[in-house]
């Protein structure tokens, strides 16, 4: 049911039988488009039920190819312990312990559907990791671009999953640099590579749109009064926004949205400065620095769409420093159970803000979003554990050195 692309920007019209990437007019977005009263009609929100709790259970509405899946998705969404008419939606539980399995299952699917055969990607952290998985589920190749000070964990999964890694001394903006250099490569096209940066290619928000049926599915088809959404790249803002129109279009809910809230570290809060000055996309944040690696993403490419969801949704953006975050991350975990990432984590910190200001009131249904599992940051949470895991890497002769546990020296 998937009929064409659609520029976010110009309207233009593009053929989805082959890999695209931005507008070639005014390097707008592409958004997938699909004939939804012909899904409406042959598909209903009640013939769900029973069906695999993945993603992929909204196949209806995702592009028709053969699923690279690992799992993902259909997450629990937790009734809160102490808030009431609050819900967590813990995306930690993905395959490789984020939200970004989503987008980069959808992604990686239509990559092998086209053919490509090496995929690039500049990341922050999380969706290396992801890009890796999924490529080797499909048998490509996965060239990651990422800082050299991602979390220790980002880097390992990409190492064991095969993927080729590129460390580069910056932040995610000098990582998608390489990239861009990359391109101009003679063997770029020849060899069959592929961009597959957030929102330079349309599946990443097809996959993670599915994050927006499911709150609605879980909610028993009601749409809460508030969403928070720690936002980098923002392609789950964009894509839950997009997910609503289109089951308002099927049936399934009404005209009613959620107001839709980012959070950003204090350290690189870009969408969060535009906001407060009324600006319609983002300035480059110089100097970024924030523990929230996901976060730290200096000027989100699709930071237009972002503001203006912001807008029509009557919601806001607001900042956590890391200290807020760090604070938040142990609370979490002792009162609610839940090891959140601290992207993550900064939503309680946003939520508490817009109750004590009154934004959000105690009988508002609101939606908080934890990204990813706490497990991936261990040298962020406690540098300690990066200082030993450091001290027990292989020496120069490729044996590991050896490291006392419990009275017994050893190769550990």
């Amino acid at each position: 049911m998937l009929t064409h692309l659609e520029c976010t920007r110009c309207g233009e019209h593009y053929p989805a039988d082959r890999p695209q990437t931005v507008c070639p007019k005014d390097a707008g977005i592409l958004y997938a488009r699909y004939d939804l009263p012909a899904i409406k009609r042959a598909f209903s929100s009640a013939r769900l039920a029973g069906r695999a709790a993945t993603m992929w259970r909204y196949d209806a509405v995702l592009p028709e190819a053969n699923p690279v899946s690992l799992g993902e998705g259909f997450t629990p969404m937790l009734a809160s312990r102490e808030y009431s008419n609050v819900y967590i939606k813990d995306e930690g539980l993905n395959p490789t312990g984020s939200f970004k399995a989503r987008g980069l299952s959808a992604c990686v699917t239509m990559a092998r559907h086209f053919g490509l055969k090496k995929l690039a990607i500049p990341s922050a952290g999380n969706a290396a990791g992801a890009l890796a998985a999924y490529a080797a589920a499909a048998g490509l190749e996965a060239h990651i671009f990422m800082p050299k000070d991602v979390p220790m964990a980002n880097r390992i999964e990409c190492d064991y999953y095969g993927a080729h890694v590129m460390l580069v001394d910056g932040l995610i903006s000098d990582c998608a640099r390489k990239v861009a250099e990359l391109k101009e490569s003679e063997s770029w096209k020849k060899d069959g590579w592929f961009d597959v940066s957030t929102t330079k290619e349309p599946y990443r928000v097809e996959g993670k749109k599915t994050m927006g049926y499911e709150v609605a599915e879980q909610l028993g088809w009601r749409i809460p009064q508030g969403i928070i959404y720690p936002t980098g790249g923002g392609v789950g803002l964009l894509g839950m926004w997009k997910a609503f129109d289109e089951m308002e279009a099927l049936g399934w809910i009404g005209p009613e949205r959620p107001k839709m809230i980012t959070v950003q570290s204090a350290g690189c809060a870009p969408v969060v400065k535009a906001w407060e000055e009324g600006k319609q996309s983002s300035e480059m944040w110089t100097n970024a620095e924030t523990l929230a690696s996901g976060l730290r993403v200096p000027k989100p490419y699709g930071d237009y769409l972002i503001l203006d969801i912001l807008k029509k949704s009557k919601g806001t953006a607001v900042s956590a420093t890391d200290q807020e975050i760090l604070g938040a991350t142990r609370h979490w975990a002792k009162a609610e159970g839940i090891f959140a990432a601290p992207e993550g984590a900064a939503c309680l910190v946003a939520y508490r803000k817009l109750r004590a200001t009154g934004f959000f009131k105690p009988e508002d249904t609101v939606v908080l979003f934890n990204t990813g599992n706490g497990l991936k940051y261990l040298d962020v949470l406690d540098p300690s554990v990066g200082r030993t895991l450091l001290s027990v890497a292989p020496s120069a002769s490729g044996k590991p050195k050896p490291r006392q546990i419990g009275g017994i020296i050893g190769p550990y």
